[in-house]
């Protein structure tokens, strides 16, 4: 009795991606070991747990919560949360009455120590522009569906 298993082939960018790490092993430039440590880096500090982390610890600290209000950045650091692309970071707050959405008109100011690599939707210039036009129809589009009442406020962003 024999077993189909069908193996799916690796997607290019995988294979690129394997290329060029056994080439910089292959040159003494990179070690698999550099290559482990920076996956769990991303793995275990950087991503939407650690903002997650920092909404939650603004839920049960007000003092928090304020000062993350006040000066987003200041209030990361006290959490040991930064680095590159945070230098600007700026937060608000959903309420009943009004979402905000942010948008960068340049891509590149995404906070990814916080939030993690932004996804490849959210550098595409349609869904920038489109953000931007119609934000209620693309959050719809995204699962977010808001009652007509709730003011939606766009962020645009760039550098």
């Amino acid at each position: 009795m024999g077993h189909d298993h069908t193996h799916p082939e690796k997607a290019w960018q995988a294979i690129r991606t394997e290329a060029i790490e056994s080439l910089l092993n292959e040159i003494n430039v990179l070690s698999s070991d550099d290559v482990d440590r920076v996956v769990k880096h991303y793995e275990e500090n950087v991503g939407p747990k650690t903002g997650a982390s920092v909404i939650a610890r603004a839920w049960v600290d007000p003092e928090f919560k304020k000062r993350l209000l006040a000066d987003g950045l200041a209030a990361c650091e006290e959490l040991g949360i930064g680095g590159p692309e945070t230098e600007l970071l700026h937060v608000v707050e959903n309420t009943p009455a009004i979402h905000n959405v942010v948008v960068c008109t340049l891509c590149s100011c995404y906070p990814w120590p916080i939030l993690g690599l932004p996804p490849a939707w959210y550098k595409s210039s349609a869904y920038r522009s489109r953000l931007v036009r119609e934000p209620r129809k693309v959050l719809s589009e995204l699962g977010v569906v808001l009652a007509d009442e709730i003011e939606v406020r766009v962020w645009c962003v760039n550098r």
